[in-house]
């Protein structure tokens, strides 16, 4: 991907007199990390092309202090969240989409206390109502008929009960949903979650993501989707361990219904 793709930010927006119809959260994984930002990418991607009226904070987007919170800095948590506060207040922001469950249910739930009150979706929930309201169409394309299993994310399953937006949308390209055994309220962690993805694993066993990817493997699936960047390096540090690479993707589901008709 290397054409380049523009997009406004809040500034620019206000400058000309413009509200966006809703706020990109991209995060810290999805600014900086070289695979998420190709989720970022395809996301955007499905915006322009849904022609949906968006804009993003850029240099003033900060991260949410989720890895600072469950890792138990909760000062350092509210400064970083009282920042971002003000500067949302100050854009009068009234509508979030994020890729990233970490941020998705930091903002929803985590920033109404601090005096920051949105509507936060996650990225999987905005999609679907594109394509419910007819922005948005999906053909099955490069994907019909492929099997895939789809990880659950703690943050966006578990912790807010978001199961089905990702699951209709694998559905809409037609091709094989799998489940593992361990699926939706019993979901297995990737192992990154709690500010885990920042510090070496303690002594076990075995890696959680290793785990996890054995469950995914179980389903013989051609593709192991998730809805998490986080969850997207865990699975894949797994399947590369399983030296899978060459045989089994794993992606994003944004990434998906982007490429099934290589926008």
């Amino acid at each position: 991907m290397s054409e380049s793709i523009k997009v406004s930010t809040m500034a620019e927006m206000m400058a000309e007199g413009k509200t966006p119809e809703v706020l990109f959260w991209v995060g810290c994984s999805g600014s900086f990390d070289d695979r998420a930002k190709k989720i970022t990418k395809a996301f955007v991607k499905l915006l322009n092309k849904a022609g949906v009226d968006f804009a993003v904070l850029g240099t003033e987007e900060s991260c949410t202090g989720d890895p600072a919170k469950r890792s138990g800095n909760e000062m350092l948590f509210q400064m970083q969240a009282m920042t971002n506060i003000k500067v949302l207040n100050g854009y009068e922001i009234k509508k979030i989409v994020t890729a990233c469950p970490h941020c998705f249910n930091t903002l929803k739930n985590e920033y109404p206390s601090l005096g920051g009150s949105y509507e936060v979706v996650h990225h999987t929930q905005f999609l679907r109502s594109l394509l419910s309201d007819g922005r948005l169409t999906v053909e099955g394309g490069k994907y019909k008929g492929k099997r895939i299993t789809f990880h659950d994310p703690c943050y966006l399953g578990r912790a807010n009960n978001v199961y089905e937006a990702p699951r209709e949308l694998i559905q809409k390209l037609d091709a094989e949903l799998v489940e593992m055994k361990s699926c939706k309220k019993r979901g297995l962690c990737c192992g990154a979650g709690g500010a885990q993805m920042f510090k070496e694993p303690e002594k076990g066993d075995k890696d959680i993501n290793i785990e996890r990817t054995e469950q995914a493997l179980d389903t013989k699936p051609e593709i192991i989707a998730a809805g998490c960047p986080f969850c997207n390096t865990m699975l894949t540090d797994g399947i590369k361990g399983k030296e899978k690479e060459s045989e089994i993707a794993v992606m994003d589901v944004a990434e998906l219904i982007a490429n099934a008709e290589d926008l």
